[in-house]
């Protein structure tokens, strides 16, 4: 399975299946992040298959589904809440990778863990662009 690595503890990648569950866990993942709407995809790997075959296999499982039309600041608490569950390693999946990068982003501003510059160099170096959310970035951290 391929996934981007964005730092040790979170990694990001397109839709995944109840079937790379086991993977993960082997990979050490001890959280799975759903940032994909279930409008977006089939029924079998809509969020619920994928949590199931998740918690069976004694992973936490967060559903924060996230579309550029329906964004809010909540959904970086939650995603926040979701990353701080445990002390393990988090993986997230929407579409791309991308929204899963952005909110790990707006994560890191608002709890002050990056500064902007350096989120942003950090998400650029695995193929994903914030610098258009580079204003967000800094009212979050300026919050």
């Amino acid at each position: 399975m391929d996934y981007t690595q964005i730092t040790d503890s979170y990694a990001v990648s397109g839709q995944i299946t109840p079937d790379d569950i086991a993977d993960l866990k082997a990979r050490g993942f001890t959280t799975i992040i759903c940032n994909r709407p279930d409008e977006e995809v089939a029924d079998e790997v809509r969020a619920e298959p994928v949590r199931r075959a998740a918690e069976a296999a004694g992973l936490k499982f967060a559903e924060i589904p996230f579309s550029h039309a329906a964004f809010s600041f909540d959904l970086v608490d939650l995603q926040a809440q979701a990353m701080k569950a445990d002390d393990g390693k988090v993986f997230a999946y929407c579409a791309t990778g991308n929204r899963c990068t952005i909110l790990w982003g707006l994560v890191q501003a608002k709890d002050g863990t990056r500064d902007t510059d350096d989120i942003i160099a950090t998400a650029a170096r695995q193929g994903y662009d914030l610098n258009r959310i580079r204003p967000q970035l800094e009212s979050l951290a300026g919050s």
